[in-house]
């Protein structure tokens, strides 16, 4: 039953955001998106443990900040993007490593953080999807492979833990099937001109575009991994019940966090 609940979710989802990604206008992908990113400040703020109307209140706050900044010129989108990186690379591996307590002082930074972290991937994915709908297609594509191909090779040869304290259910095995799922999922959008292997090999060379995939494979595990961390610290299995049969809107998006704007500081930052 519950994998007919979360196919039947993932369908709908797939059916109704590829075609919006392609098609739909600009300024309805982009509310799209700023909806999206909403949903997960809300459920943000419940890993924090705020009171309800308190998660609102920062839901509806970061989806008005997102409002604000969507006009953003590419030098400030720029600045975003490296903040973000200053948090994803500095601040999320440490916490992975030496686990802080759940208290105000942690609590507090996550609240403030929160936006930030938010904005900046859904800035990068309507920056993404502004150079190229299939340039954001994918990236979309080569995380979901790697968590699907993650998934996948765990169930079936996970046998040594990749951080048994913070997601006993994740293992080395795991993580390199799905590194290769994503490897196969790049390569098989090679041919066209503004996918994500073929703009990091024209900026990098083949070794350049090799490594920078592997540094965003591993930054989909740092992000799968971060807000793992999150739930455990709140005592929860899921980020919300929003998506039945997948969780919440953070555990579908939550590799994707740190990898949509590296990408764009990989392929068109400077």
């Amino acid at each position: 039953m519950m994998f007919k609940t979360r196919l039947i979710t993932g369908s709908t989802l797939f059916i109704v955001f590829i075609p919006a990604l392609f098609f739909a206008p600009p300024a309805l992908f982009s509310f799209l998106i700023v909806g999206i990113m909403g949903c997960a400040g809300w459920e943000w703020a419940r890993l924090l443990k705020l009171e309800n109307k308190h998660c609102v209140s920062y839901a509806l706050s970061v989806g008005l900040i997102f409002i604000l900044l969507l006009n953003l010129e590419q030098n400030a989108a720029h600045v975003l993007y490296l903040t973000a990186a200053v948090f994803w690379l500095g601040i999320a591996p440490l916490a992975l490593i030496f686990p802080p307590k759940h208290d105000r002082l942690w609590r507090t930074f996550l609240l403030a953080a929160g936006p930030l972290i938010l904005i900046a991937s859904g800035y990068a994915l309507l920056d993404a999807r502004a150079f190229s709908p299939l340039f954001a297609f994918s990236i979309l594509l080569f995380v979901w492979a790697a968590d699907s191909g993650a998934y996948m090779a765990g169930k079936r040869f996970g046998k040594h833990k990749l951080a048994p304290s913070i997601s006993p259910g994740k293992s080395w095995e795991g993580a390199l099937g799905g590194m290769l799922f994503a490897l196969t999922a790049a390569f098989a959008l090679q041919d066209f001109e503004t996918a994500l292997l073929t703009g990091a090999a024209q900026r990098f060379g083949g070794l350049g575009a090799g490594i920078a995939l592997f540094a965003l494979m591993i930054l989909s595990v740092i992000g799968d991994l971060f807000e793992s961390l999150l739930k455990r610290q709140a005592g929860v299995k899921d980020s919300s019940a929003l998506l039945p049969g997948h969780g919440g809107v953070l555990d579908r998006i939550d590799a994707l966090l740190p990898v949509l704007p590296f990408a764009m500081l990989l392929i068109h930052g400077t």
